[in-house]
């Protein structure tokens, strides 16, 4: 929510014109399996999703209109995580289901390498979670500007309440004593919203930067180790010898166990050096006060001080006392990323 900030300074500047203002509106990767996925199957059982529906659903019939918008993105944020998640599972089950089918068919090459798929297919699913986490911070970001929205809300009704009361007392009673109180109601309304739709704009910025820096740099994270992962993939297949047999010959015994191995060890290793390489969101949001209105430091870099407007000194300015009151802004959240080792 905003912070309330005290309005009484710019009520003389809209005295003086007497018209509404405008402004501008990983966890960790659980590398817990050996080199085998077959000794953890049973640990891959399928999870209920945990966004399903309950009365919080009805929530968005009583969102503020300024709001709406914004909830129904986050929304459908929940429900395209909960995707994620449950591609994430499906990923696990299947990583699962390919190697205990290359046991089952009393081919040793097969075997081995099915189980070995089986490991890199199991991690990429884990990353598809890994990212469904990610998007959750993100996605709690979004709330505190859907928030922000709805506190000032009552702010600009207010304002366009006090407006209706004197537009249809001028035409009712133009003379009428109330008309005086009435316009002194909305200047402080307007000096309120003004506040207000300031601070909405500030968090606004900062926070949808912060939101979608956390989601971009997510979605590299994902799509960088899943590239890792299925080069890797691709290299066990090549110990697989496809050539064709005639009725009677007998495959040769698998001889590439060790080096299948070691095609694992190496993804590993790769993984676990794995650094984000983004080029830098920019941001001048710490500049921001506790208030959600710039610092003193940051007005004066803008509206310097010189000789030629010393004429000014003495009049009227805008001026926001202090705020001690808690802010709402909170520290950037980071992407989480995994380097917990697959342990043999």
């Amino acid at each position: 929510m905003f912070q309330p900030l005290c309005y009484l300074s710019v009520i003389p500047a809209l005295l003086s014109r007497f018209s509404t203002p405008h402004v501008a509106a990983a966890d960790h990767l659980h590398r817990n399996r050996g080199l085998s996925i077959r000794s953890k199957k049973k640990e891959h059982g399928k999870e209920p999703s945990k966004h399903t529906f309950s009365m919080a659903t009805l929530r968005g019939m009583n969102q503020a209109d300024l709001s709406k918008k914004l909830f129904k993105v986050i929304k459908t944020e929940s429900h395209a995580i909960g995707a994620y998640e449950s591609a994430g599972r499906e990923r696990l089950s299947i990583a699962t289901q390919i190697s205990d089918w290359g046991e089952s068919t009393n081919d040793d090459s097969i075997s081995d390498v099915s189980d070995k798929l089986g490991v890199i297919m199991s991690e990429i699913g884990e990353q598809e979670d890994i990212f469904a986490q990610n998007l959750e911070d993100y996605r709690s970001i979004l709330k505190q500007i859907r928030n922000t929205e709805a506190s000032v809300q009552p702010s600009r009704d207010n304002k366009a309440k006090i407006t209706d009361e004197i537009q249809k007392l001028k035409y009712k009673d133009p003379s009428s004593p109330k008309l005086v109180t009435l316009e002194q109601e909305l200047v402080r309304a307007e000096a309120q919203n003004l506040v207000a739709e300031a601070q909405l704009t500030n968090i606004t910025r900062q926070k949808l930067k912060e939101a979608y820096d956390i989601h971009f740099a997510a979605t590299i994270e994902r799509a960088e180790k899943q590239i890792i992962l299925a080069r890797y993939g691709r290299r066990l297949l090549n110990y697989l010898d496809d050539a064709p047999v005639v009725p009677g010959d007998e495959r040769q015994p698998f001889a590439h166990a060790n080096e299948a191995r070691q095609v694992l060890n190496d993804c590993e290793q790769e993984l676990q050096s794995w650094q984000p390489h983004l080029e830098p969101v920019n941001s001048s949001a710490g500049s921001l006060g506790t208030n959600l209105m710039p610092t003193e430091e940051r007005e004066n870099l803008r509206s310097p001080t010189s000789a030629k407007d010393s004429e000014f000194e003495d009049a009227p300015t805008l001026h926001h006392p202090e705020d001690t009151t808690e802010t709402v802004v909170e520290p950037t959240t980071e992407v989480k990323s995994s380097t917990e080792p697959i342990r043999s």
